[in-house]
């Protein structure tokens, strides 16, 4: 039975920054042994709260219990010592370190003369790992792993830690549907061990398979809180927006049959293996296939990223190769990375430095930039995409996610690219942006350009692709029109698993 008192409760949690009420009086229980759902769009005040929970920051008012005492998250420091762990969704892992240094830094096994126990940190670092079900070494540099296992060892530092709860921000954001999966049936696990976990994801198909209660902040308020309703994605959508959305997926269908770009037994160092595809002009094609099939590694060698060691690439009819980005640009390519922080942004730069970085050369004159220009240029684009008018200000690390997005994809508009490889592109974001850049593909598509989408979201890739192109093990191992697959189709064929009924299943 559902012991009465929370493990924790945040009481009229308030927080204001200059000209913004970031937490309003915000209330939230988490009980022992729940998984609880943090929900809202970007602004709302999650990650204000998460950075209170956490001790990064200090509430203006209101109050912190746990099991039924006040108590003060002063710091980092004393939330560790409280038993609060917190993954959140911007990497803190050192990547010039080890996976198992990486687990326990800041609290590494130590002997009793004081010197830090190796031996304890790589095998208590394997033990997690294995807990996790994660095949990767704890003696790895970790700046050589991918994004996703990126994201399972910080999430291991987390269950290194043995904490009473752990804060979740975006857990799954890097993960494919398998790796989702396996977190999910740890935090089941946890959860039964009397663990309180505080979810936050825009993944709300996940959210309505995995959390127990929720609470739904917008504008800084609750609207929606514990044991309120029955989770269902449509309601927690109603309550996020605060009006119903019918289409999550605006699909338009504007694929012609004029090829214009060919892969021929495309080979890479990198993994990618006599991959073969074609594109067709205004089509979108997905990229479908668990974390590590080598989705990312095919758009790499597309853009020139990764050297090819054979095979062809052919744009309208003639064969190029890309021995540089720059080449592929030139071309009308363009590539919106899988992770924006690192590889997609200038965190230094306003809207204006990164939207126009790609072709410097449109706005030059004897190497002389034309400022003037380049504002006008960018202010149109904010305009047309809808893009949040501070970006013409600030610089874009004070953004949100859905508007760091759509400044990249900006970046590849404003140089005139045909064709777009979006690598995750509604990773992180929340619904709302997630459905402007739905629309935004239906705009490029329809304006001629083609699209090659690559998305670990089973649902998003079944209903925003004209076909879809199957990748296990660097290759493509079949592709198939997307109106003919089920999301069961799309799992088993990604991760090669057989089908229940062989003959339903597509070759």
């Amino acid at each position: 039975m559902t012991p009465a008192t929370p493990l924790w409760e945040f009481v009229d949690i308030t927080k204001a920054y200059p000209g913004v009420l970031a937490n309003d009086k915000v209330c939230i229980r988490l009980m022992p042994g729940s998984i609880h759902g943090l929900l809202g769009e970007n602004g709302c005040g999650k990650s204000t709260m998460i950075k209170t929970l956490s001790g990064v920051q200090q509430p203006d008012s209101g109050q912190i219990l746990y099991n039924g005492k006040s108590v003060t998250i002063s710091d980092p420091q004393a939330a560790r010592d409280l038993g609060i762990a917190t993954v959140f969704q911007e990497f803190s892992i050192v990547p010039t370190l080890s996976v198992g240094e990486n687990i326990f830094l800041g609290n590494m096994p130590r002997s009793r003369f004081g010197v830090i126990d190796w031996a304890r940190v790589y095998d208590e670092a394997a033990r997690v790992l294995a807990e996790m079900d994660v095949d990767v070494s704890p003696e790895t540099i970790t700046g050589t792993l991918s994004v996703g296992e990126q994201q399972l060892v910080e999430i291991a530092k987390a269950i290194a830690m043995d904490a009473r709860m752990i804060i979740l921000d975006e857990p799954t954001a890097a993960l494919g549907e398998d790796e989702i999966e396996r977190l999910h049936q740890l935090l089941r696990n946890m959860r039964e061990r009397g663990t309180a976990i505080l979810y936050v994801s825009h993944r709300l198909d996940e959210v309505e398979r995995i959390v127990d209660e929720v609470t739904i902040l917008r504008n800084g308020c609750v609207v929606r809180a514990s044991g309120e309703t029955k989770i269902n994605v449509s309601e927690i959508v109603s309550a996020m927006v605060g009006e119903d959305i019918g289409e999550h997926y605006p699909k338009e269908r504007n694929a012609t049959d004029g090829i214009v770009l060919e892969a021929s037994g495309l080979a890479t160092k990198s993994g990618v293996k006599d991959v073969s595809f074609s594109l067709c002009r205004g089509e979108v094609l997905g990229l479908g296939g668990v974390l590590g099939s080598g989705r990312t590694e095919i758009a790499r060698a597309l853009f020139g990223t990764d050297e090819l060691i054979a095979g062809q690439v052919t744009l309208n009819g003639k064969p190029v190769h890309f021995r540089r980005e720059i080449d592929a640009i030139r071309a009308g390519l363009a590539l919106v990375p899988e992770n924006r922080k690192f590889d997609g942004l200038f965190f230094n730069f306003r809207a204006s430095g990164n939207v126009t970085a790609a072709s410097l050369g449109e706005l030059s004159r004897f190497g002389i930039l034309n400022l003037k220009v380049e504002d006008q240029a960018t202010h149109n684009l904010i305009r047309d995409l809808e893009i949040s008018t501070q970006a013409e200000e600030k610089t874009v690390n004070f953004l949100s996610g859905g508007n760091q997005q759509k400044i990249v994809i900006a970046r590849w508009l404003f140089s005139a690219s045909d064709i777009l490889i979006l690598d995750e592109p509604t990773q992180g974001i929340d619904i709302g942006a997630k459905i402007a850049v739905y629309k935004l593909i239906n705009r490029l598509t329809r304006a001629g350009k083609s699209i090659i989408l690559i998305s670990s979201d089973h649902d998003e890739l079944l209903a925003m692709s004209d076909r879809i192109a199957v990748v296990q093990h660097g290759t493509i191992a079949r592709t198939v029109d997307a109106s003919e697959l089920t999301h069961d189709d799309l799992v088993r064929a990604s991760a090669d698993i057989p089908h229940s009924k062989p003959e339903e299943a597509f070759a």
